[in-house]
């Protein structure tokens, strides 16, 4: 997927999330003044970066599109376990916390990281081509996802207000992950040529031609630095979090707004991955990242908040506003009569980007 790096690459790689982790054990659950806050956020951009090295030669390894699932999953799994310790830590007034963090993160992904990668795949070779049956089924279940799982608790009647009743939460729940499992297993072995890259001219591309894979060893140890980086990437993040809504609240902000941007900072490996994947011509895999990582955002943080419900006080606040309902319903009809013809333009990418644009906006000002 990547051309061999070189030993000052691989040293930096290396020692980045380490250093990101030992600053991150150091300031955890304290105020941090504004140098500290400079070098956590430092360390946060150094732990993306690596990240997505780590990644890459993950994916040569591995192959497409296990590489792609491996940092979606990644950080999707260290994303519900943030999710789940500021919903214990907050109490009721954090309710809202993971709808609002996987409504971000669905947007993100099908807008701003779909959206990038089009309009830097059109832009190399004016058309960006892609596997229309594999993109398809993905953004089949993210509408059918977001639909169940954001989209209904507004409208049942079990509950009071936007919420699910303890069996809807648990069916929920139950589909949710079940329909995760039946894409993974779709994805990566019954229909794996359907999410592998092609060309313009529809020829699947399974054969990298860059450098030798690497070594079994070489594989494990980017496998355990890109977990630690995603640590330090999610747990950073949170450290700059209070500075984050103290800006928010100066600059008279919705406190709702504090939550994309964080899902922005927890989803930059997965944008700069899917950009380098763009600019090396493989849109498909920029695609199944960002889609991925959507499937996974809601696949595995619904299962785990029925979970955590257990023993959670306070509300689960699931169901989507109207504005919000308005502009997944936009996204998914757009989505559609992106992938549908399995070649997109300058023009799909800009709508994607406006969409995504108008997500920002809205947040700042609803």
């Amino acid at each position: 997927m990547a051309t061999k790096p070189g030993p000052l690459t691989t040293v930096g790689t290396t020692v980045v999330p380490l250093v990101a982790l030992v600053v991150l054990a150091l300031t955890w659950g304290r105020d941090l003044p504004g140098p500290v806050v400079v070098l956590v956020t430092l360390c946060l951009a150094g732990a993306v970066l690596s990240a997505v090295h780590h990644a890459e030669v993950v994916a040569h390894r591995v192959g497409e599109p296990f590489g792609s699932l491996v940092l979606a999953v990644a950080v999707t799994v260290i994303e519900v376990a943030l999710i789940v310790t500021l919903m214990a830590d907050g109490g009721a007034k954090s309710s809202s916390l993971a709808r609002d963090t996987v409504f971000a993160a669905v947007m993100i992904t099908c807008n701003g990281i779909v959206g990038l990668a089009l309009l830097v795949g059109a832009l190399r070779n004016r058309v960006a081509a892609f596997n229309t049956e594999g993109t398809v089924a993905a953004l089949a279940t993210v509408a059918t996802l977001a639909t169940l799982s954001l989209v209904l608790p507004t409208f049942t009647t079990s509950a009071p207000g936007p919420e699910f009743s303890t069996a809807q939460l648990a069916f929920a729940a139950v589909v949710s992950f079940a329909l995760y499992l039946l894409f993974v297993a779709m994805q990566t072995v019954r229909h794996r040529e359907y999410f592998l890259p092609v060309t313009r001219d529809g020829e699947v591309l399974d054969q990298e031609d860059h450098a030798h894979p690497p070594t079994n060893r070489e594989t494990f140890l980017s496998l355990a630095l890109l977990f630690a980086a995603l640590v330090a990437v999610v747990g950073n993040a949170k450290g700059v979090s209070p500075t984050i809504e103290s800006g928010v609240d100066a600059a008279g902000l919705p406190q709702a707004f504090v939550g994309v941007v964080i899902a922005m900072l927890v989803l930059l490996p997965e944008a700069l991955a899917a950009y380098r994947s763009a600019r090396r011509d493989r849109v498909q895999i920029s695609l199944n990242l960002a889609h991925g990582s959507a499937i996974a955002s809601i696949g595995l943080t619904i299962p785990a908040i029925a979970i955590a419900s257990i023993w959670l006080n306070g509300p689960l606040t699931l169901g989507l506003g109207a504005t919000h309902m308005v502009l997944l319903a936009l996204t998914v009809v757009v989505s559609v009569l992106t992938v549908v013809p399995g070649r997109a333009t300058l023009m799909q990418g800009g709508v994607h980007l406006v969409l995504f644009a108008s997500f920002v906006f809205l947040a700042i000002s609803p």
